[in-house]
């Protein structure tokens, strides 16, 4: 589904409904262009949600990806003996 600003404003609560009744996310379009979306979120999903648009989570995540492609890893059993210091 795709809702136009304007009409996101009038209607609110009948988009949110929607969402959450169909599961299908609404696509928020401002002057023509998407600016937004409306997802359905379950509450047991919500924190990996906000983290996965998290920018300074998506720059960590991105750095991580780049050790482990250049081979820059650690033994799991070093990182959890480290951690129970």
């Amino acid at each position: 589904m795709a809702v136009n600003i304007r009409e996101l404003s009038r209607n609110t609560s009948g988009v949110v409904d929607e969402v959450t009744t169909t599961g299908r996310p609404a696509l928020v379009t401002k002057n023509g262009q998407p600016v937004a979306a409306i997802v359905p979120v379950d509450a047991s999903d919500w924190e990996n949600l906000v983290l996965s648009k998290t920018p300074e989570f998506l720059a960590d995540l991105a750095a991580a990806d780049d050790e482990l492609a250049a081979g820059r890893t650690r033994d799991a059993d070093d990182v959890f003996a480290e951690l129970e210091v």
